[in-house]
Protein backbone atom coordinates (compact mmCIF):
# COMPACT_ATOMS: atom_id res chain seq x y z
CA UNK A 1 0.00 0.00 0.00
CA UNK A 2 2.84 2.41 0.85
CA UNK A 3 4.33 1.91 -2.62
CA UNK A 4 1.00 2.75 -4.21
CA UNK A 5 0.73 6.02 -2.35
CA UNK A 6 4.36 6.84 -3.13
CA UNK A 7 3.62 6.28 -6.82
CA UNK A 8 0.63 8.61 -6.50
CA UNK A 9 2.86 11.28 -4.97
CA UNK A 10 5.23 10.93 -7.94
CA UNK A 11 2.21 11.29 -10.22
CA UNK A 12 1.58 14.78 -8.89
CA UNK A 13 5.30 15.46 -8.67
CA UNK A 14 5.69 15.21 -12.45
CA UNK A 15 2.52 17.09 -13.36
CA UNK A 16 4.48 20.34 -13.42
CA UNK A 17 6.30 19.37 -16.57
CA UNK A 18 3.07 18.86 -18.40
CA UNK A 19 1.65 22.23 -17.52
CA UNK A 20 4.81 24.29 -17.98
CA UNK A 21 6.76 22.29 -20.54
CA UNK A 22 4.32 22.56 -23.41
CA UNK A 23 6.24 23.18 -26.63
CA UNK A 24 6.83 26.67 -27.91
CA UNK A 25 5.01 27.06 -31.21
CA UNK A 26 6.80 29.34 -33.69
CA UNK A 27 4.28 29.27 -36.54
CA UNK A 28 3.50 32.98 -36.80
CA UNK A 29 3.66 33.79 -40.52
CA UNK A 30 3.65 31.63 -43.66
CA UNK A 31 6.38 33.67 -45.34
CA UNK A 32 8.66 33.34 -42.29
CA UNK A 33 7.89 29.63 -41.88
CA UNK A 34 9.00 29.01 -45.47
CA UNK A 35 12.36 30.64 -44.64
CA UNK A 36 13.22 28.41 -41.66
CA UNK A 37 11.01 30.41 -39.27
CA UNK A 38 13.37 33.40 -39.63
CA UNK A 39 11.57 36.67 -38.93
CA UNK A 40 13.34 39.03 -36.53
CA UNK A 41 14.90 41.25 -39.20
CA UNK A 42 12.28 40.93 -41.93
CA UNK A 43 9.75 43.56 -43.02
CA UNK A 44 7.40 41.50 -45.15
CA UNK A 45 3.96 42.41 -43.76
CA UNK A 46 2.08 43.03 -40.50
CA UNK A 47 3.56 39.83 -38.97
CA UNK A 48 6.45 42.05 -37.85
CA UNK A 49 4.16 43.02 -34.95
CA UNK A 50 5.02 39.63 -33.44
CA UNK A 51 8.53 38.94 -34.74
CA UNK A 52 9.90 42.44 -34.07
CA UNK A 53 7.70 45.51 -33.43
CA UNK A 54 10.65 47.73 -34.42
CA UNK A 55 10.64 46.25 -37.93
CA UNK A 56 6.97 47.17 -38.27
CA UNK A 57 8.05 50.81 -38.61
CA UNK A 58 9.65 50.01 -42.00
CA UNK A 59 6.70 48.13 -43.51
CA UNK A 60 5.66 49.90 -46.70
CA UNK A 61 1.96 48.99 -46.73
CA UNK A 62 -0.48 51.72 -45.70
CA UNK A 63 -2.89 49.05 -44.40
CA UNK A 64 -2.19 45.33 -44.20
CA UNK A 65 -4.16 42.32 -42.99
CA UNK A 66 -2.39 38.96 -42.72
CA UNK A 67 -3.79 35.69 -41.38
CA UNK A 68 -3.18 31.97 -41.69
CA UNK A 69 -3.24 28.51 -40.15
CA UNK A 70 -0.71 25.65 -39.92
CA UNK A 71 -2.23 22.24 -39.04
CA UNK A 72 0.19 20.04 -37.08
CA UNK A 73 0.30 16.26 -37.57
CA UNK A 74 2.57 14.79 -34.92
CA UNK A 75 3.91 11.33 -34.05
CA UNK A 76 5.74 10.33 -30.87
CA UNK A 77 7.23 6.82 -30.74
CA UNK A 78 8.25 5.07 -27.53
CA UNK A 79 10.29 1.88 -27.21
CA UNK A 80 10.98 0.12 -23.92
CA UNK A 81 14.53 -0.81 -23.03
CA UNK A 82 15.67 -4.25 -24.20
CA UNK A 83 15.06 -7.11 -23.65
CA UNK A 84 11.47 -5.80 -23.73
CA UNK A 85 10.02 -5.43 -27.23
CA UNK A 86 7.19 -3.11 -26.14
CA UNK A 87 6.43 -0.15 -28.43
CA UNK A 88 3.80 2.61 -28.41
CA UNK A 89 2.84 5.56 -30.61
CA UNK A 90 0.64 8.57 -29.96
CA UNK A 91 -2.71 9.02 -31.67
CA UNK A 92 -2.82 12.77 -31.23
CA UNK A 93 -5.44 15.03 -32.80
CA UNK A 94 -4.35 17.55 -35.43
CA UNK A 95 -3.27 20.83 -33.83
CA UNK A 96 -4.39 24.09 -35.44
CA UNK A 97 -2.13 27.03 -34.47
CA UNK A 98 -3.15 30.24 -36.22
CA UNK A 99 -2.19 33.89 -36.51
CA UNK A 100 -3.92 37.16 -37.39
CA UNK A 101 -2.34 40.60 -37.90
CA UNK A 102 -3.64 43.99 -38.94
CA UNK A 103 -1.50 47.12 -39.29
CA UNK A 104 -2.12 50.74 -40.29
CA UNK A 105 0.18 53.71 -40.82
CA UNK A 106 -1.08 56.58 -38.67
CA UNK A 107 1.64 58.92 -39.98
CA UNK A 108 4.76 58.42 -42.08
CA UNK A 109 6.63 57.58 -38.87
CA UNK A 110 4.00 55.97 -36.61
CA UNK A 111 2.38 52.56 -37.27
CA UNK A 112 -0.22 50.74 -35.16
CA UNK A 113 -1.01 47.03 -35.27
CA UNK A 114 -2.79 44.17 -33.53
CA UNK A 115 -1.36 40.64 -33.35
CA UNK A 116 -3.23 37.48 -32.34
CA UNK A 117 -1.09 34.34 -31.98
CA UNK A 118 -0.86 30.88 -30.46
CA UNK A 119 2.78 30.87 -29.23
CA UNK A 120 2.43 27.87 -26.86
CA UNK A 121 0.39 24.71 -27.18
CA UNK A 122 0.30 20.94 -27.38
CA UNK A 123 -2.20 18.18 -28.14
CA UNK A 124 -1.03 14.72 -27.14
CA UNK A 125 -2.97 11.47 -26.84
CA UNK A 126 -1.57 8.07 -25.86
CA UNK A 127 -3.57 4.87 -25.59
CA UNK A 128 -5.25 4.77 -22.17
CA UNK A 129 -3.65 1.42 -21.30
CA UNK A 130 -0.13 2.07 -22.62
CA UNK A 131 2.94 1.43 -20.44
CA UNK A 132 3.33 5.11 -19.54
CA UNK A 133 -0.30 5.68 -18.56
CA UNK A 134 0.79 6.65 -15.03
CA UNK A 135 2.79 9.48 -16.60
CA UNK A 136 0.13 10.66 -19.09
CA UNK A 137 -2.86 9.50 -21.11
CA UNK A 138 -3.82 12.71 -22.88
CA UNK A 139 -3.01 16.41 -22.71
CA UNK A 140 -4.27 19.61 -24.32
CA UNK A 141 -2.39 22.85 -23.67
CA UNK A 142 -3.49 26.07 -25.39
CA UNK A 143 -2.28 29.65 -25.12
CA UNK A 144 -3.62 32.54 -27.20
CA UNK A 145 -2.04 36.01 -27.05
CA UNK A 146 -3.47 39.40 -28.06
CA UNK A 147 -0.93 42.16 -28.66
CA UNK A 148 -1.77 45.80 -29.51
CA UNK A 149 1.42 47.34 -30.89
CA UNK A 150 2.95 50.70 -31.79
CA UNK A 151 6.05 51.22 -33.94
CA UNK A 152 7.96 54.44 -34.59
CA UNK A 153 10.42 55.18 -37.39
CA UNK A 154 13.03 57.33 -35.68
CA UNK A 155 14.94 58.04 -38.89
CA UNK A 156 15.88 56.35 -42.17
CA UNK A 157 17.89 53.61 -40.44
CA UNK A 158 16.26 53.06 -37.02
CA UNK A 159 12.83 51.79 -36.00
CA UNK A 160 11.55 50.97 -32.50
CA UNK A 161 8.34 49.29 -31.37
CA UNK A 162 6.54 47.76 -28.41
CA UNK A 163 3.41 45.79 -27.70
CA UNK A 164 1.40 44.88 -24.62
CA UNK A 165 0.62 41.14 -24.51
CA UNK A 166 -2.53 39.69 -22.97
CA UNK A 167 -2.42 35.89 -22.78
CA UNK A 168 -5.19 33.39 -22.12
CA UNK A 169 -4.28 29.76 -21.42
CA UNK A 170 -6.19 26.50 -20.95
CA UNK A 171 -4.97 23.09 -19.76
CA UNK A 172 -6.77 19.73 -19.89
CA UNK A 173 -4.88 16.70 -18.59
CA UNK A 174 -5.75 13.08 -17.77
CA UNK A 175 -3.65 10.18 -16.51
CA UNK A 176 -4.00 6.88 -14.71
CA UNK A 177 -3.22 6.35 -11.03
CA UNK A 178 -1.56 3.08 -9.90
CA UNK A 179 -4.55 2.11 -7.76
CA UNK A 180 -6.99 -0.57 -8.94
CA UNK A 181 -10.52 0.63 -9.69
CA UNK A 182 -13.63 -1.36 -10.60
CA UNK A 183 -13.01 -0.65 -14.29
CA UNK A 184 -9.20 -0.73 -14.24
CA UNK A 185 -6.84 2.00 -13.07
CA UNK A 186 -7.99 4.94 -11.02
CA UNK A 187 -7.58 8.28 -12.81
CA UNK A 188 -6.72 11.91 -12.16
CA UNK A 189 -7.52 14.93 -14.32
CA UNK A 190 -7.54 18.72 -14.36
CA UNK A 191 -9.33 21.23 -16.58
CA UNK A 192 -8.37 24.85 -15.91
CA UNK A 193 -7.63 28.22 -17.44
CA UNK A 194 -5.83 31.44 -16.59
CA UNK A 195 -4.62 34.73 -18.00
CA UNK A 196 -1.70 37.08 -17.61
CA UNK A 197 0.09 40.11 -19.11
CA UNK A 198 3.48 40.51 -20.77
CA UNK A 199 5.21 42.65 -23.37
CA UNK A 200 7.13 42.55 -26.65
CA UNK A 201 9.75 45.16 -27.59
CA UNK A 202 12.00 45.37 -30.64
CA UNK A 203 14.52 47.44 -32.58
CA UNK A 204 15.21 47.40 -36.32
CA UNK A 205 18.42 48.82 -37.80
CA UNK A 206 19.14 49.40 -41.51
CA UNK A 207 22.88 50.11 -41.90
CA UNK A 208 22.50 50.07 -45.70
CA UNK A 209 19.88 49.62 -48.38
CA UNK A 210 20.63 45.89 -48.51
CA UNK A 211 21.25 44.98 -44.85
CA UNK A 212 18.67 44.81 -42.06
CA UNK A 213 19.32 43.86 -38.42
CA UNK A 214 16.64 43.11 -35.83
CA UNK A 215 16.61 42.57 -32.06
CA UNK A 216 13.49 41.54 -30.16
CA UNK A 217 12.55 40.59 -26.59
CA UNK A 218 9.30 38.82 -25.65
CA UNK A 219 8.80 38.65 -21.91
CA UNK A 220 8.05 35.58 -19.83
CA UNK A 221 4.34 34.93 -19.29
CA UNK A 222 3.43 33.69 -15.82
CA UNK A 223 0.14 31.91 -16.37
CA UNK A 224 -1.60 31.29 -13.05
CA UNK A 225 -4.27 28.63 -12.74
CA UNK A 226 -6.41 29.47 -9.71
CA UNK A 227 -8.76 27.02 -8.02
CA UNK A 228 -8.63 24.57 -10.89
CA UNK A 229 -10.76 21.44 -10.28
CA UNK A 230 -8.68 18.38 -9.34
CA UNK A 231 -10.78 15.42 -10.43
CA UNK A 232 -10.12 11.96 -8.96
CA UNK A 233 -11.79 8.71 -9.94
CA UNK A 234 -10.69 6.30 -7.17
CA UNK A 235 -12.26 3.34 -5.33
CA UNK A 236 -14.75 4.31 -2.64
CA UNK A 237 -12.43 2.88 0.00
CA UNK A 238 -9.75 5.43 -1.03
CA UNK A 239 -11.99 8.46 -1.49
CA UNK A 240 -11.24 9.90 1.96
CA UNK A 241 -7.62 10.44 0.90
CA UNK A 242 -8.73 12.44 -2.16
CA UNK A 243 -11.39 14.92 -0.98
CA UNK A 244 -14.21 15.65 -3.42
CA UNK A 245 -14.44 19.18 -4.76
CA UNK A 246 -10.69 19.63 -4.39
CA UNK A 247 -8.88 22.32 -6.39
CA UNK A 248 -5.27 23.14 -7.21
CA UNK A 249 -3.49 26.44 -7.87
CA UNK A 250 -0.28 26.63 -9.91
CA UNK A 251 1.79 29.22 -11.73
CA UNK A 252 2.89 28.13 -15.20
CA UNK A 253 5.88 30.08 -16.57
CA UNK A 254 5.98 30.38 -20.37
CA UNK A 255 9.53 31.09 -21.47
CA UNK A 256 10.88 34.51 -22.47
CA UNK A 257 12.64 34.90 -25.85
CA UNK A 258 15.59 37.06 -26.91
CA UNK A 259 15.91 37.11 -30.70
CA UNK A 260 18.61 38.48 -32.99
CA UNK A 261 18.46 38.36 -36.77
CA UNK A 262 19.92 39.80 -39.94
CA UNK A 263 18.86 39.73 -43.58
CA UNK A 264 20.78 40.74 -46.70
CA UNK A 265 19.38 41.54 -50.17
CA UNK A 266 22.01 39.89 -52.40
CA UNK A 267 20.38 41.21 -55.58
CA UNK A 268 16.94 42.13 -56.88
CA UNK A 269 15.79 38.52 -56.71
CA UNK A 270 17.62 36.84 -53.81
CA UNK A 271 17.49 37.61 -50.07
CA UNK A 272 19.26 35.53 -47.39
CA UNK A 273 18.63 35.70 -43.64
CA UNK A 274 19.46 34.09 -40.32
CA UNK A 275 18.29 34.40 -36.73
CA UNK A 276 19.35 33.30 -33.26
CA UNK A 277 16.49 32.67 -30.83
CA UNK A 278 17.57 32.39 -27.19
CA UNK A 279 14.75 30.76 -25.20
CA UNK A 280 14.91 31.14 -21.42
CA UNK A 281 13.64 27.66 -20.57
CA UNK A 282 15.48 27.93 -17.22
CA UNK A 283 12.22 29.35 -15.83
CA UNK A 284 11.20 25.69 -15.41
CA UNK A 285 13.65 25.02 -12.61
CA UNK A 286 10.77 24.12 -10.28
CA UNK A 287 7.00 24.39 -9.93
CA UNK A 288 4.67 24.57 -6.94
CA UNK A 289 1.19 23.07 -6.65
CA UNK A 290 -1.10 24.17 -3.84
CA UNK A 291 -4.16 22.03 -3.09
CA UNK A 292 -7.15 23.56 -1.33
CA UNK A 293 -7.80 20.31 0.56
CA UNK A 294 -5.16 18.00 2.00
CA UNK A 295 -4.96 14.55 3.51
CA UNK A 296 -2.26 12.33 4.96
CA UNK A 297 -1.51 11.20 1.40
CA UNK A 298 -2.08 14.44 -0.51
CA UNK A 299 -0.10 17.60 0.23
CA UNK A 300 1.28 20.61 -1.62
CA UNK A 301 4.12 19.74 -3.97
CA UNK A 302 7.41 21.46 -4.85
CA UNK A 303 8.51 19.85 -8.09
CA UNK A 304 12.05 20.28 -9.52
CA UNK A 305 12.39 20.48 -13.33
CA UNK A 306 15.91 21.86 -13.99
CA UNK A 307 15.34 22.88 -17.61
CA UNK A 308 18.13 24.74 -19.40
CA UNK A 309 18.14 27.89 -21.53
CA UNK A 310 18.75 27.03 -25.20
CA UNK A 311 19.68 28.75 -28.47
CA UNK A 312 17.79 27.96 -31.70
CA UNK A 313 19.73 28.50 -34.95
CA UNK A 314 17.80 29.42 -38.12
CA UNK A 315 18.72 30.19 -41.75
CA UNK A 316 16.54 30.94 -44.76
CA UNK A 317 16.32 32.52 -48.18
CA UNK A 318 13.77 34.05 -50.52
CA UNK A 319 13.90 34.14 -54.32
CA UNK A 320 11.65 36.20 -56.60
CA UNK A 321 10.99 33.80 -59.47
CA UNK A 322 8.74 36.18 -61.41
CA UNK A 323 6.36 39.08 -60.84
CA UNK A 324 3.70 36.77 -59.38
CA UNK A 325 5.73 34.07 -57.57
CA UNK A 326 8.24 34.10 -54.69
CA UNK A 327 10.03 30.92 -53.57
CA UNK A 328 11.41 30.23 -50.06
CA UNK A 329 13.48 27.63 -48.22
CA UNK A 330 15.17 27.28 -44.85
CA UNK A 331 16.32 25.10 -41.98
CA UNK A 332 16.87 25.26 -38.22
CA UNK A 333 18.23 23.35 -35.23
CA UNK A 334 16.34 23.43 -31.93
CA UNK A 335 18.07 21.58 -29.04
CA UNK A 336 15.97 20.10 -26.26
CA UNK A 337 15.80 22.09 -22.99
CA UNK A 338 14.79 19.02 -20.96
CA UNK A 339 16.87 17.45 -18.22
CA UNK A 340 17.52 13.85 -19.37
CA UNK A 341 16.89 12.57 -15.83
CA UNK A 342 13.43 14.21 -15.63
CA UNK A 343 12.09 13.39 -19.09
CA UNK A 344 8.47 12.24 -19.31
CA UNK A 345 6.17 11.61 -22.30
CA UNK A 346 3.67 14.41 -21.68
CA UNK A 347 5.39 16.91 -23.99
CA UNK A 348 8.39 15.05 -25.44
CA UNK A 349 10.97 17.63 -26.51
CA UNK A 350 14.00 16.17 -28.31
CA UNK A 351 16.84 17.74 -30.28
CA UNK A 352 14.85 18.87 -33.33
CA UNK A 353 15.96 19.59 -36.88
CA UNK A 354 13.49 21.45 -39.08
CA UNK A 355 13.42 21.75 -42.89
CA UNK A 356 11.09 24.25 -44.56
CA UNK A 357 9.96 25.48 -47.94
CA UNK A 358 7.24 27.76 -49.22
CA UNK A 359 6.05 30.11 -51.91
CA UNK A 360 3.73 33.06 -52.45
CA UNK A 361 1.43 33.68 -55.37
CA UNK A 362 0.31 37.26 -55.96
CA UNK A 363 -2.63 37.34 -58.39
CA UNK A 364 -2.86 41.12 -57.86
CA UNK A 365 -0.63 43.75 -56.29
CA UNK A 366 -2.88 43.84 -53.23
CA UNK A 367 -3.20 40.11 -52.51
CA UNK A 368 -0.63 37.46 -51.63
CA UNK A 369 -1.55 33.80 -51.12
CA UNK A 370 1.16 32.19 -49.02
CA UNK A 371 2.01 28.50 -48.61
CA UNK A 372 4.55 26.75 -46.41
CA UNK A 373 5.64 23.24 -45.46
CA UNK A 374 7.63 22.33 -42.36
CA UNK A 375 9.04 18.92 -41.46
CA UNK A 376 10.57 18.38 -38.01
CA UNK A 377 12.59 15.32 -36.99
CA UNK A 378 13.35 14.73 -33.31
CA UNK A 379 16.60 12.87 -32.69
CA UNK A 380 15.99 9.37 -31.34
CA UNK A 381 17.20 9.39 -27.73
CA UNK A 382 17.19 7.10 -24.69
CA UNK A 383 15.79 9.10 -21.75
CA UNK A 384 14.52 8.53 -18.21
CA UNK A 385 12.26 9.91 -15.54
CA UNK A 386 14.36 8.82 -12.57
CA UNK A 387 11.84 9.39 -9.74
CA UNK A 388 9.38 7.00 -11.38
CA UNK A 389 11.99 4.67 -12.92
CA UNK A 390 10.39 5.12 -16.34
CA UNK A 391 12.93 4.77 -19.15
CA UNK A 392 12.69 4.34 -22.88
CA UNK A 393 13.75 5.47 -26.33
CA UNK A 394 11.78 8.35 -27.87
CA UNK A 395 11.52 9.60 -31.44
CA UNK A 396 9.31 12.39 -32.79
CA UNK A 397 8.15 13.61 -36.21
CA UNK A 398 6.00 16.59 -37.20
CA UNK A 399 4.39 17.38 -40.56
CA UNK A 400 3.11 20.96 -40.78
CA UNK A 401 1.63 22.40 -43.97
CA UNK A 402 0.40 25.98 -43.84
CA UNK A 403 -1.65 28.47 -45.83
CA UNK A 404 -2.16 32.20 -45.35
CA UNK A 405 -3.46 35.33 -47.00
CA UNK A 406 -2.00 38.84 -46.97
CA UNK A 407 -4.08 41.80 -48.15
CA UNK A 408 -2.89 45.37 -48.74
CA UNK A 409 -5.58 48.03 -48.64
Amino acid sequence: MYKQFYALFILFFITGRILAGGPQVSLHGQKEIGMGLVGTSLTLDASSAFYNPGALAFNKQLYNITFGISPIRSFVDYKAIQPSSYEARTKSPIGTPFFFYASAKITDKLTAAIAVNTPYGNSLKWDKSWAGRYEIQDLSLECITFQPTLAYKVNSWLGIGAGLVYAYGKVVLNKAIPIANSTGDATFGIDGSGNTLGYNIGVEIKPSAKLQIGIDYRSQLNMKLKNTPANFNVPLSMSAYFPSGNTVTATLPLAANIDFGASYQVNEKLMVAFSLNYVKWGAYDSLKFDFAKHSSQLSDIHSPRKYSDKMIYRVGCQYVACSKAVLRAGAYYDPSPCNPNYFTPETPSLDNTGLTCGFSYTPTKKVSIDFSLLYIQGKQTNLSFVPDNFTGTYKTRFFIPGIGLSINL
